[in-house]
């Protein structure tokens, strides 16, 4: 099921305190964790700045374990696959176009790039050690002939992608650890690279109570927030109730342009 629990503010003392007492073997990771993220905060002020350093020492340790925090490599390629199977009953073809936000070392974007015609897959990523990583996949997955796109990107205003070009945006496990300011960047600029009936899906971590920021790096939001936020851009949100169905804790939203009246992709 997606997004449990959904009224806890696991920023709060009582939720911090009553976690340490039923987990005490992971106090100390998240000390470390803690620790780290101080650190961080004081040499990279930034948000960008600040989660590239994240996942550069996330990466430093496990290009598997960086991307969705995967414990295991079989982890790592189930949700990837999950990812692929749903954009394919909502509609992905060959011939469409699709801008992978946060592609990471391509948990998904494997699946996208050997389903994709060539060419018209296109990965962006903050962090230049990932997009490393996501080389080293397409070797390893021989999918070099597809030619896919792998950009490393500073911002989300998407300022050097052309109009109109892009079927399917997805974003997965990226809002989830983006503060408002980012959200709001990324839906001021989404519509302009979206295709005539193209959509944008993203996942986020939904709180039905307060909205709440754990170390910085992970981002709690009610859905209303996001709806109305995507609504100031001109896109209208639709809440993925199938998605929930699946076996991941994090909810999805679809963006389209309110001027489109086409909801999904179609052949």
């Amino acid at each position: 099921m997606g997004a449990e629990d959904t009224s806890r503010n696991r920023r709060a003392l009582t939720h911090r305190a009553g976690y340490a007492l039923r987990h005490p073997r992971r106090v100390p990771a998240h000390a470390r964790r803690a620790l780290r993220d101080g650190w961080l905060r004081l040499r990279h002020p930034g948000h960008i700045a600040y989660y590239r350093a994240v996942m550069a020492s996330d990466a430093a340790r496990s290009t598997e374990a960086a991307v969705g925090h995967s414990p295991s490599r079989e982890q790592w390629a189930r949700i990837g696959l999950m990812q692929f199977d749903y954009l394919l009953r909502h509609g992905l073809r060959p011939h469409h176009r699709l801008l992978e936000i946060g592609c990471g070392n391509l948990r998904a974007g494997r699946h996208f790039i050997g389903h994709l015609e060539p060419g018209h897959y296109y990965g962006i990523d903050i962090s230049p050690h990932i997009l490393l990583a996501a080389q080293e996949t397409l070797v390893r997955d021989g999918l070099q002939t597809k030619l896919p796109y792998l950009a490393l990107a500073d911002d989300l205003t998407l300022g050097f992608l052309p109009d109109g070009h892009f079927d399917v945006v997805h974003a997965h496990s990226v809002f989830s650890h983006s503060p408002r300011h980012v959200i709001e960047e990324c839906f001021a600029h989404v519509g302009r690279v979206l295709a005539p009936g193209g959509f944008f899906d993203f996942t986020f971590d939904r709180t039905e109570g307060e909205e709440h920021q754990v170390l910085h790096e992970d981002f709690y939001y009610r859905t209303e927030t996001l709806v109305e936020l995507a609504a100031g851009h001109g896109l209208t949100a639709r809440f993925m109730d199938d998605w929930e169905e699946l076996p991941h804790r994090q909810s999805k939203l679809r963006l389209t342009a309110m001027s489109d009246r086409a909801r999904t992709v179609g052949p």
